[in-house]
Parts: C-alpha cells; structure tokens; sequence
C-alpha cells in the first residue's frame, strides 16, 4: 500500500488504464473540459458519472486545476518548515528530538511529512506529530494490549481515517502532540 502522496499518486497513474482504460493524463484532460468550478464539484462529478474512488477523484481533480497533490507533499522541508512556522517556531527542536527517536525504533519506521503532522509509520501508521499552540491534556488510555498508558503524557488514541495521510483506518494511532506549553517546561 502507498505511503506518501508521490506514491499514491504513481499508483494511481500506473493503475487507472487498466481499471478504467484512460491514462491519468486523458482523466485529467477530461476533468479541464468540464465547467465545474470548485474541486469539490469535480470530484463529486468524477465519482457519480464515472464510478472513481474519492482519493483518485481527488487526485485528478487538483491536477486540473493545476494543484498536484504529488507536487505540494514534494518538498517535505518545505512542509515542515511551514508546520513549525510562527508561534509554532519554538516546538521544531522538540519535533527533531521526537522524529530522531522515531528513526531509532527500526529501519522499517517512515516519517510521512503532511500540511499539519508527520506520521509515524511501520506498515500502518501507528502515531503522528502534530504541533499545536495549544495546551492539551491527554486522559490516561489502555493500550490495545491491556497496558495503562500512564507513561505516555503526549499520546492520545483514536480511529483514525484511510488515506495517504490519515491514519490507519480502523487502527487506533498514538497523537504526540507537541504544544508550546509543553516545549516551555
């Protein structure tokens, strides 16, 4: 399964002539010729009359209106640099620290760098970073295995959704949120 917006859409590019007969480059031809105005519009259009999934509709759809997908997540220091832009400037020492212990949990870990947090992945999303000029507090939760996440300060759980940056589905994925609260203790 896909990883990363470049990933997904290469997959979708190599997948669609022969699911649908139409290359990516003719569905985005098609989705120009249309009057639809907002990407909204043409996603709803490419799903109702030609049977597309969403994250394919919405793949193309940005593509016509000249706002790849694939080109926004490109640069992902671009990514973080706007992530941790602002008040949100001081909390970037906290995420390199975070991202590093990440790395360290095995080879097989990814870092996926989105718009508003990295996601940490091994196979499926397990956690992400999300900095956050607000202070949370996180109620103690059990782990799936039983255990009390008493440890855990920063982490919250919760279903996440499918998608290239989402979470993992029905797989209840650890939030480490990183406020500026937290980065002035």
């Amino acid at each position: 399964m896909p990883k990363s917006p470049k990933e997904m859409g290469e997959a979708i590019a190599r997948n669609l002539p022969a699911k649908t007969g139409r290359t990516f480059e003719q569905w985005v031809e098609l989705a120009k010729s249309q009057p639809h105005a907002a990407r909204k519009d043409r996603i709803a259009w490419l799903k109702s009359q030609h049977g597309l999934g969403t994250v394919t509709a919405t793949f193309i759809a940005a593509e016509a209106e000249g706002k790849s997908i694939v080109d926004t997540y490109a640069d992902e220091a671009a990514l973080l640099n706007g992530m941790f832009a602002g008040e949100k400037a001081g909390l970037r020492p906290l995420y390199d620290e975070l991202a590093g212990v990440a790395r360290k949990l095995g080879k097989d870990v990814d870092l996926t760098v989105c718009k508003t947090y990295v996601g940490i992945r091994r196979g499926k999303q397990f956690a992400m970073i999300k900095p956050t000029t607000e202070p949370h507090t996180i109620a103690p939760r059990t782990l799936p295995d039983g255990r009390g996440s008493e440890a855990i300060h920063t982490a919250a759980f919760r279903r996440g959704r499918r998608g290239s940056c989402g979470g993992g589905g029905s797989t209840p994925t650890a939030v480490l949120r990183c406020s500026t609260a937290a980065a002035s203790l």
